[in-house]
């Protein structure tokens, strides 16, 4: 054991508890044709989740992202390094049973979302968050026939009903459990649906929803400096946003 975790009980009780690495078991990766969808097979034989549900998606080009994970592995797989894998798990294993509930969740962000709440003070944050945040509620209003009322500060701002109709229509487009995951990861990870629901859009990219999800942060880091553990959280979490933007490209391609 290192110095620093001898001196960090913490940390030190943190790697004992992390599980063991596992092991790389296949040799060969590929996807194939299975009731209705494509699924992975490791040496021939198809994957299972971790509920042991076949691993497979509508989406051919999704599966063959997702064999990509599987075949860059090393000696030990990597979880960090198979986001999308870790994505389809949570659709087929959890997203599949809970549709509606999920769909309500999103919704729900929609009632308060981010990019309603603006700051009125300094000048330079309230410019940097309309810049931001614009394009998400213009995409909303031409694409969805939605417009949403701002708020200055954080104090609620009750939305118009029918602004959370046109997002929860939206929202029930989205009848592929993968497809409703990636949603839902979008939503969670920026804080904002009408965010998420403009990557699925096409409307914006991963890397501009992310931006703008984190444009007071980003602001507050400027003034005050950098708060190393933080960034290597966002970093972490950036990886699951550039899946879940992937998984709705891909979804919404093929």
């Amino acid at each position: 054991m290192s110095e620093h975790r001898k001196k960090n009980p913490m940390r030190a009780a943190q790697a004992a508890m992390r599980p063991a690495p596992v092991r790389r078991f296949y040799k060969t990766v590929g996807v194939r044709e299975a009731e209705g969808g494509h699924a992975l097979t490791l040496d021939g034989r198809i994957a299972r989740t971790p509920g042991k549900k076949r691993l497979a998606a509508r989406s051919h080009a999704m599966m063959e992202r997702v064999a990509e994970e599987w075949a860059r592995q090393g000696p030990a797989l990597d979880p960090a390094d198979m986001p999308l894998t870790r994505l389809l798990n949570a659709a087929i294993d959890g997203v599949a049973r809970t549709m509606e509930e999920t769909r309500g969740e999103i919704v729900r962000y929609a009632g308060s979302d981010l990019v309603c709440y603006r700051a009125e003070a300094p000048e330079m944050l309230a410019e940097r968050q309309r810049h931001a945040f614009d394009p998400a509620l213009a995409w909303a209003e031409e694409a969805l026939g939605a417009r949403f009322n701002l708020a200055a500060g954080v104090m609620h701002v009750a939305q118009p009903p029918e602004a959370l109709a046109a997002v929860r229509a939206a929202v029930e487009a989205f009848d592929d459990p993968a497809a409703l995951a990636a949603l839902s990861a979008a939503t969670t990870l920026t804080g904002s649906a009408l965010l998420a629901l403009a990557v699925a859009g096409g409307r914006l990219d991963a890397a501009e929803a992310w931006r703008a999800a984190h444009v007071d942060e980003d602001f507050q880091a400027e003034r005050w400096g950098v708060d190393e553990e933080a960034m290597a959280r966002r970093e972490a979490r950036w990886r699951e946003m550039e899946a879940a933007a992937e998984a709705l490209r891909l979804l919404r391609i093929d």
